[in-house]
């Protein structure tokens, strides 16, 4: 099944199932706590492309819903089984990302169940400040987040595939819906648009096949002409039977009749466009 977005299919996403994606919007069962369980940050990963050291780095004031934008300033990097906080895996990690409004819809609900569990923690809550978290305020291992995912999609039951893939699913619906490879790679934080077209170059044939089709379909058609030169549906006249009566006839300059009046310049064409 793919996730249609009306211009072309985004497959790796489709893997996982629409019905997948609108199932970790909210609390998921057999988690204890809303905090720690919402699919907030399967949403976020799914539509636009954080890894999963930035998801789970990621602070409130760096998430601006008002205006949708979230800026990518942190990530939590697993040495071992330790956690600690870094800056972005590259310069270009360092990022803002525009948010749709389903993805914003989605952070504001999840917002919502952290205040429940922090009123419901009280003193015990631990302010870490980051959007996602356990059900006490503490920050989430991203191993725990991958294991969870697991667990997700052997509850749906789907067939088995990686937490990074949403990332390359987010990454395709960008290209389905017609964005470029500069806006993919600074959506995704890659330090190189070569990096991103040789990540990608299996994935994309399709969406650019449909972008092609429907960039196409925006061109008007030009209506066939009628008159005295054309038949009533725009169609040539027939050629009739007989010799040509212009054939011998030579033209006022010398040249062929059939010649043409002009020669283009070698390329002209393809440097005018």
């Amino acid at each position: 099944m793919g996730l249609s977005t009306g211009v072309g299919t985004a497959p790796v996403v489709g893997d996982l199932g629409l019905e997948a994606v609108e199932y970790v919007d909210g609390p998921m069962p057999g988690g204890g706590g809303t905090g720690a369980t919402s699919g907030g940050v399967f949403h976020l990963t799914a539509f636009r492309g954080l890894r999963r050291g930035e998801a789970c780095g990621q602070k409130w004031t760096d998430t601006r819903l008002d205006n949708g934008f979230i800026t990518v300033a942190k990530q939590l990097v697993v040495d071992g089984w330790e956690v600690y906080e870094d800056d972005p895996k590259t310069d270009s990690g360092a990022r803002t990302i525009a948010l749709d409004s389903d993805t914003v819809a989605a952070l504001k609900r999840h917002h919502a169940r952290q205040e429940e569990d922090r009123a419901e923690w009280g003193g015990a809550w631990v302010d870490t400040g980051r959007v996602f978290t356990r059900e006490n305020g503490e920050a989430l291992h991203p191993a725990n987040v991958t294991r969870r995912f697991v667990e997700l999609y052997e509850e749906i039951g789907l067939p088995p595939i990686r937490f990074h893939d949403l990332r390359h699913g987010a990454a395709t619906l960008a290209r389905a819906a017609g964005a470029d490879l500069k806006v993919i790679q600074e959506m995704l934080g890659h330090s190189s648009v070569a990096i991103t077209a040789d990540t990608y170059t299996s994935l994309f044939p399709e969406a650019d096949l449909a972008i092609a089709e429907a960039a196409a379909r925006l061109v008007p058609r030009a209506r066939p002409a009628t008159g005295p030169e054309t038949g009533q549906d725009g169609s040539e006249p027939p050629v009739p039977n007989g010799p040509d009566p212009s054939a011998g006839v030579p033209a006022p300059d010398g040249t062929s009749a059939h010649a043409p009046l002009t020669q283009a310049a070698p390329d002209e064409e393809s440097e005018a466009e």
